[in-house]
């Protein structure tokens, strides 16, 4: 099997989490309040959920907080050992998050837009721990940070993946029919995905057991 992260994100509940981690997961996702899309839960169930798995899964919070002391407070209530930053930081630095909480990792979502996207990925790699590429957009009236089902420019992707030094996911639109083209294509660090593995917004064991099949199958 390729070595290779895989995260299942948008976990909604402890059954979840233990079916995708029976799959294969390396990591789960876990959704605090978001402007829009799936799979939000509250953070008392983040919190639970972080605390009953096995200590070598990630546990990722997603937030769209932009304010440091706001993020570094819901770490500290949730208690999962990794951040996914899904929106752009408008008060405050990584170092903070880090000097507060150095044991979290730092992963900052980046949404694949054009060739700028390039750019913006070089200039934060060295300030977190790794880049998640994904395809919302941060500049709608009503922002789409994650859970879209769509992919983005891969090429652009395998260019971000080449230009800088720290890990990177890949995510948007994944699922077992185009999963192993993104990997040959883009090369990342590890893969992210939500309605991939879902029927109905449930976690779906046969559409997991078809994605880590075509993923051994590399």
């Amino acid at each position: 099997m390729l070595d290779i992260k895989i995260k299942i994100c948008c976990i909604s509940n402890l059954e979840e989490a233990k079916l995708a981690i029976t799959y294969g997961a390396t990591a789960i996702g876990l959704v605090s309040a978001m402007p829009s899309g799936p799979g939000v839960i509250t953070e008392e169930q983040i919190a639970e959920i972080a605390n009953s798995v096995p200590e070598h899964i990630e546990t990722f919070l997603l937030t769209s907080k932009q304010n440091v002391k706001s993020i570094i407070a819901q770490l500290r209530k949730c208690k999962t050992n990794t951040v996914q930053i899904v929106d752009k930081l408008i008060d405050g630095t990584y170092a903070q998050i880090k000097s507060e909480l150095p044991n979290v990792k730092i992963v900052q979502v980046l949404h694949v837009q054009d060739e700028k996207s390039i750019l913006e990925a070089i200039e934060i790699n060295r300030k977190v721990d790794a880049i998640l590429l994904d395809s919302g957009n941060q500049n709608l009236g009503v922002k789409i940070l994650g859970g879209t089902g769509k992919t983005h420019n891969w090429e652009i992707s395998k260019k971000i993946v080449e230009a800088i030094n720290v890990p990177v996911y890949l995510a948007g639109g994944l699922f077992s029919g185009n999963v192993v083209e993104a990997i040959k294509t883009v090369k990342p660090f590890g893969v992210d995905l939500c309605s991939g593995v879902r029927t109905n917004n449930k976690l779906d064991k046969y559409k997991l057991q078809d994605f880590f099949n075509a993923i051994k199958s590399i």
